[in-house]
């Protein structure tokens, strides 16, 4: 049984990956903040040598996008930098390293699915911090690196300890006592569940596929306002749904109006996530199961 050393146990993808590496026959051991500072690296090589993994995988990031705007330093460190130290590292102790990236990496301008090869231009910190982050670990590391790119990911009973939730439970929490909601209608994306890109990782990692970048994200297309209507439809939420084009900005800062990413990689290794609208009705089922369990 092969050994996982995961950064970031306490986030939504990492909670996921916790409870599902068993079943794909992986003994995981998860750290968060109070365990490692990414940032640190003789903290993290620390760790390493003491755990001795097999396989690295790393979901922390610096993911508050207007934050990035405002502590760009803060956002190099760790969506950059601490990329580098811990390719480097695992470079060092031959250690498969997996690593998330996202749909920022791209401006949203070819109006198409975007696959892996095709060519990065981020329009914000966010995206050029994560870009940077990715070229540092495929430069140092290209035998060993997988880039994972997602897009939109909600997960976890109470969602991103960053984020104080996602947005499938911040907009059905701002829709409380309104008539109606404004949601953006021109940012397209493929709203992803992370217990579906969780087990994707790890049929990756099980499979013969080779170092590089990968696009993992629940199949389909929409515009966060759609999502909003299919949320609020499962959610049983009257409030209406008003979409709105704000042209891509948020304040001064650009989002890809177009971000769908296309898995065509990892699809022809016959690893595919379910459709948008089935990873949602799967997280509504777990979020009905947890109350329920939690009322016990």
């Amino acid at each position: 049984m092969k050994k996982i050393l995961l950064i970031g146990k306490t986030g939504q993808l990492g909670g996921e990956l916790i409870k599902d590496a068993s079943a794909f026959d992986f003994e995981l051991i998860g750290l968060n903040r109070s365990d490692l500072d990414i940032t640190n690296e003789a903290q993290m090589a620390e760790k390493i040598t003491e755990i001795k993994p097999d396989i690295l995988i790393n979901t922390a990031a610096f993911h508050v996008v207007p934050k990035c705007e405002t502590e760009p330093a803060a956002a190099m460190a760790v969506n950059f930098v601490a990329v580098d130290k811990l390719a480097r590292l695992c470079r060092h102790h031959n250690i498969k390293f997996i690593t998330y990236s996202t749909d920022y990496v791209f401006d949203g301008e070819k109006g198409s699915p975007y696959e892996e090869t095709d060519s990065p231009r981020p329009l914000q910190v966010y995206g050029i911090s994560k870009l940077a982050g990715e070229y540092a670990a495929l430069n140092i590391y290209p035998e060993g690196v997988f880039v994972i790119r997602t897009n939109g990911l909600y997960g976890g009973a109470t969602g991103s300890p960053d984020k104080g939730g996602n947005f499938v439970l911040n907009i059905i929490k701002e829709a409380k006592g309104k008539n109606i909601i404004e949601v953006s209608s021109e940012q397209i994306i493929s709203p992803t569940y992370a217990g579906d890109l969780s087990q994707a990782t790890l049929k990756l990692l099980n499979s013969q596929a080779k170092p590089g970048v990968y696009h993992l994200v629940n199949e389909g297309q929409c515009s966060w306002a759609e999502f909003t209507q299919a949320i609020f439809k499962l959610a049983k939420v009257k409030t209406e749904v008003k979409p709105v084009d704000r042209g891509g900005a948020s304040g001064s800062m650009k989002r890809p109006k177009f971000s769908v990413l296309k898995n065509t990689k990892a699809k022809a290794l016959g690893i595919e996530l379910s459709s948008w609208q089935a990873g949602l009705k799967t997280y509504f089922n777990f979020l009905n199961n947890y109350q329920d369990e939690s009322k016990n």
